[in-house]
């Protein structure tokens, strides 16, 4: 696999978290989120770069670790558009580009492998776990009446990291046909443009953070046995 650069986007405010501070910054054990979600990205002698996009970058730097391919930057108002500040920042010598969610803190070396393989195979490659509840469509707020049953057999959760062609990332923010601030996920803007993106199975473990519960689940799941 040739060198790929990694892409935090921590712009955020965690407003659904409800801490004090943005909750890629909070403990897990005795390191931060963050530290959790880059380390085994940072274990690894193919990664170029680590660019973060975040709201302060001189605030956070002496929060991370003493590595030459950490680096940061100011984000923007969506997830989009600080992708888009830290892609920037990226050498053009660098062929590929991970971006992983900050405030996903198990993501596991064997599934970070197994998706810069699809990558490489097929273009854009992203970790998903099939969706087992049943979803309905209904405009809300609720209380509000049922429009449809969407099928669950073909739906499926998107997770990170989401790896793709630099060159093909470039081009799709080019020619992003709505506002950024209405894309969801990264390689929503490579279908947009018309780039072929593949599925490659996820991990329960690889949970993102997003309320306080999710912080009580990670810490039990960092108290588990490892799959052998």
């Amino acid at each position: 696999m040739p060198h790929f650069a990694l892409i935090l986007p921590a712009a955020g405010k965690s407003t659904r978290f409800g801490g004090p501070r943005n909750k890629v910054l909070e403990f897990l054990g005795p390191q931060r989120v963050m530290v959790h979600a880059m380390a085994p990205f940072l274990a690894r002698t193919d990664l170029a770069r680590v660019q973060i996009a975040c709201a302060d970058p001189a605030e956070l730097m002496p929060m991370l670790p003493t590595d030459p391919r950490i680096h940061c930057c100011t984000g923007g108002p969506s997830r989009a558009h600080s992708v888009l500040e830290a892609l920037k920042k990226v050498p053009d010598d660098v062929q590929w580009i991970a971006v992983h969610d900050a405030a996903r803190p198990l993501i596991s070396a064997e599934l970070i492998d197994q998706t810069l393989k699809a990558a490489e195979q097929y273009g854009a490659a992203v970790p998903a776990l099939a969706v087992t509840l049943t979803i309905k469509q209904a405009h809300g707020p609720l209380p509000a009446p049922v429009e449809r049953t969407i099928p669950r057999h073909s739906l499926w959760a998107m997770q990170t990291p989401q790896i793709m062609r630099r060159t093909a990332l470039l081009d799709a923010f080019a020619r992003c046909p709505i506002p950024l601030e209405q894309v969801t996920d990264d390689v929503q803007l490579l279908e947009l443009a018309g780039h072929a993106v593949w599925l490659v199975p996820g991990e329960e473990r690889n949970l993102k953070v997003t309320t306080a519960v999710d912080m009580v689940l990670a810490e039990w799941w960092t108290k588990q046995p490892l799959p052998s």
